[in-house]
């Protein structure tokens, strides 16, 4: 009946606004210390079941945005495997309940996607675990803020970002490809960085700009196969990526139009819904969910 659904809520203060306490960890960064705690969707997320039975992977799915798709995608429906770092257990045993609580299978793999092997072998255990993979998203993420310029950025970072962003992903849709049946589909993170750098997020941004060319050139490549190759381009998050690579993380966000950050949860839906059969005539695609920054 009309008046009986719940009034909208306003994007600007849905979430917590920035200041934020000032706050610092070593990478890789974890949720638990973080103030405000990040929502994931926890309490919020409904599914509808628009991914039942779906086999699905996520890398770098104990926290952050990880986190929110694979509660997301384990409350429609699917199951999950997902992986973290080993310095990320304690998250990823979080991820694991909430997918389990939603009643769908969860497995995690401590996995360093900057090594093919451990690509090639992730791949084979998923295969074995599902039988095939439904929804791969190649969502793992390494940054560091480099505020004193280019020659701040040494060959080791520059080498983790590169094969952490861009190998890692290469090499997965590589090595999925061939046991995504037609149907099945990719989704790449990216970031509003890929349209409008942030000079202190070079490498970073380099990274994302790249992304999205892949996910355009493999979604034409694909596109025979019915395969859809999609990618969702955040704007900032408050992840624990933010206060082990960023230096000021009180402001965080506010250069944003709506004033703040994203949560996790709000990036979600994005990923569900490029997963989904909804979606069954979009490849090629960048959704962005920039807080209203807008892009090409």
């Amino acid at each position: 009946m009309p008046g009986n659904s719940p009034a909208p809520r306003d994007p600007v203060t849905r979430h917590p606004q920035p200041e934020f306490p000032q706050q610092e960890q070593s990478p890789p960064g974890w949720t638990e210390p973080m103030e405000p705690r990040p929502d994931h969707g926890e309490d919020s997320y409904k599914g509808s079941g628009v991914l039942q039975g779906r086999k699905t992977v996520i890398t770098g799915g104990d926290s952050g945005i990880g986190r929110a798709v694979a509660l997301a995608f384990a409350r429609e429906g699917a199951d999950v495997l997902f992986t973290f770092l080993p310095a990320e257990e304690e998250d990823a045993a979080e991820t694991t309940r909430l997918v389990t609580e939603a009643g769908r299978k969860a497995v995690s793999i401590a996995c360093d996607i900057r090594e093919e092997e451990q690509c090639r072998l992730l791949i084979d255990r998923a295969v074995r675990e599902f039988g095939r993979i439904d929804v791969l998203v190649n969502n793992a993420a390494y940054q560091m803020s480099q505020p004193d310029g280019i020659q701040a950025i040494t060959t080791e970072q520059f080498d983790r970002v590169l094969r952490t962003n861009l190998y890692g992903m290469f090499w997965l849709c590589k090595m999925a490809l061939p046991h995504i049946p037609r149907g099945g589909s990719l989704i790449n993170s990216t970031s509003v960085q890929a349209y409008k750098p942030s000079p202190h997020l070079l490498d970073y941004a380099m990274t994302k700009g790249a992304i999205v060319n892949f996910t355009q050139g493999l979604a034409q490549m694909v596109a025979s196969d019915g395969i859809r190759v999609n990618a969702v381009a955040p704007g900032p998050v408050w992840t624990p990526l933010i206060p082990a690579t960023m230096p000021d993380t009180t402001t965080f966000g506010r250069q944003s139009p709506l004033g703040r950050p994203a949560q996790p949860a709000e990036m979600a839906p994005a990923y569900v819904f490029l997963a989904s059969p909804q979606a069954s005539y979009i490849t090629a695609e960048i959704v962005n969910a920039t807080g209203g920054t807008p892009l090409p």
